[in-house]
């Protein structure tokens, strides 16, 4: 885990969007995990509709998160470079700045000229590290010092074994967080996933406290009928939740999400899966399964609920939203009881996201299930898994026919078994590296439950 760092200071004109609520701008939220971070080149993220650029800056030995533009023309400085100075350099003209904003080149200014006017500087925002995360505040950065990271006290704790994923999920922030605090859809949706139809009954969740900052809740009986242990569920506001659950005899186990809003009708899915094991093993065996096949079966599971919700936002906007959920959802069991609580928080202290922004139109499913464009080529994992697999089914390809070369040379007879059995061997593999790029691409259509 890491430490959190100082608070960044905001450089140039500090204002800030006023149509998005206070109790989800002056927020801290996660945009990357560190690991899958490249300090050698400047990437983009947009959070709550504001573009950023996200950048190491090696002297300064930090993190940085600057507005994505220019102050000279205006272009990304996304699309530019970090030179050799370490500094970050617009692809424009060249105008280059240091960690704190401050412009350090105009390539076009005469040599000796002055570059401290405050209109140079390039818009920073304040920026943490913390559990592995690198957190943006999107509000003023004057104000960031006056809220804490959102992070999970129980990830302090040693012995924790992580698995980590992200996605960019075609529906809005709340639309994930009403998704991932009903537990009572796992038997249902996820059936044949991590789940299963057998294990649905009653959910009597209880509410055990609820206020501006978010909520918290039992689920005495827990998941599988109660095999696993009694569950207990945390929502802090606006972007977090987790649940926990001991399963006695095997493992603390953790679930935690986190809903970074994008735009209106898009967010990032940042979720972990802590495991504090009995035994030595389980950890063992995770940690031979490398972190790219992990994100595949993540992705599986992520695409069982993905196009319905995707279509169900737009319902309940038509419905009127969160002020209208009692009227359009019939919410009639305990089961529910979350997903009151967290539109009730919607409605007495939060308000939405985007207030007033209607939905974009419906995505067709090759977007919907698009998984390179929403994960993979921001994974460090399963890009490197990428490259590595096409260069891997290139090398089958070659010994494939040199095997089969080998099998017409020696045939007939049993010397040539060997070679035939190579040559099945090296197809199925070649068959199965080619599956595994196109999952690392697409999900399907079919989900597992319907198979």
């Amino acid at each position: 885990m890491t430490s959190t760092s100082p608070v960044s200071e905001l450089h140039g004109d500090d204002a800030q969007p006023t149509a998005i609520p206070g109790a989800w701008l002056e927020s801290w939220y996660p945009v990357a995990y560190l690991k899958d971070l490249d300090r050698s080149q400047p990437s983009a993220f947009t959070l709550l509709d504001q573009d950023l650029v996200i950048w190491w800056d090696g002297p300064g030995g930090s993190w940085q998160a600057f507005d994505d533009v220019c102050p000279h023309r205006l272009v990304p400085l996304s699309e530019g470079r970090i030179n050799a100075a370490g500094a970050l350099e617009c692809p424009y003209h060249g105008w280059s700045f240091d960690g704190a904003g401050q412009c350090l080149t105009i390539p076009q200014a005469a040599a000796g000229a002055s570059h401290s006017s405050s209109r140079s500087c390039a818009r920073r925002r304040a920026t943490a590290t913390a559990q592995g995360l690198l957190f943006v505040f999107a509000g003023q950065a004057s104000k960031a010092a006056e809220h804490s990271l959102p992070i999970v006290p129980l990830l302090e704790e040693p012995q924790w074994l992580v698995q980590d994923t992200f996605r960019d999920l075609p529906y809005d922030a709340l639309t994930l967080l009403e998704n991932v605090l009903d537990v009572s859809h796992v038997p249902f949706t996820h059936h044949a996933t991590v789940g299963r139809r057998e294990n649905a009954g009653p959910v009597e969740l209880e509410l055990t406290a609820s206020d501006a900052d978010g909520f918290s809740g039992i689920w005495a009986e827990g998941p599988r009928r109660g095999k696993l242990g009694t569950q207990y569920t945390s929502f802090r506001a606006p972007g977090l939740m987790w649940h926990e659950l001991t399963a006695p005899g095997f493992a603390r186990i953790l679930t935690v999400v986190y809903a970074t809003p994008i735009r209106r009708g898009e967010c990032r899915l940042f979720a972990r899966f802590p495991f504090q094991f009995e035994s030595p093993w389980p950890a063992r065996l995770l940690g031979l399964r490398p972190e790219w096949l992990q994100h595949i079966g993540n992705h599986r599971v992520l695409e069982d609920d993905q196009i319905f919700l995707h279509w169900q936002e737009r319902v309940l906007e038509r419905r009127g939203g969160s002020e209208e959920l009692a009227r359009s959802c019939y919410l009639a069991t305990p089961a529910d009881r979350y997903v009151q609580a967290l539109h009730a928080w919607v409605l007495e202290h939060g308000g939405v996201p985007f207030p007033g922004q209607p939905l974009p139109p419906r995505l067709g499913d090759g977007p919907l299930l698009d998984r390179w464009q929403s994960h993979s080529r921001h994974c460090r994992s399963c890009r490197g898994a990428d490259r590595q697999l096409r260069r891997f089914r290139g090398i089958t390809a070659v010994l494939a026919v040199l095997a089969l070369v080998m099998l017409v040379w020696a045939a007939p007879g049993l010397v040539a078994i060997p070679w035939a059995v190579a040559v099945v061997v090296l197809a199925a593999l070649r068959w199965q590296i080619g599956l595994w790029r196109q999952q690392l691409r697409f999900g399907e259509r079919l989900p597992p439950r319907n198979q």
